[in-house]
């Protein structure tokens, strides 16, 4: 599994998985908050699964 995430498309996971995660305890309490796993897990390895099929890569290196 090679990383094909840049690391702006990595921070932008990340704050966007803890506010979905956030939705969860606070606001509305809606139960779809915990979908926030999925981009704060992804930025955590470095690997998006739907960029794989589709050819794309956001990181610089090789």
């Amino acid at each position: 599994m090679s990383i094909n995430m840049g690391p702006a498309d990595r921070i932008i996971r990340a704050i966007v998985g803890i506010v979905l995660l956030a939705l969860v305890f606070v606001g509305p309490q809606t139960a779809w908050g915990w979908i926030g796993i999925v981009p704060l897990a992804t930025a955590a390895v470095g690997n998006c699964p739907a960029y794989s099929i589709l050819g794309i890569k956001t990181c610089k290196k090789q």
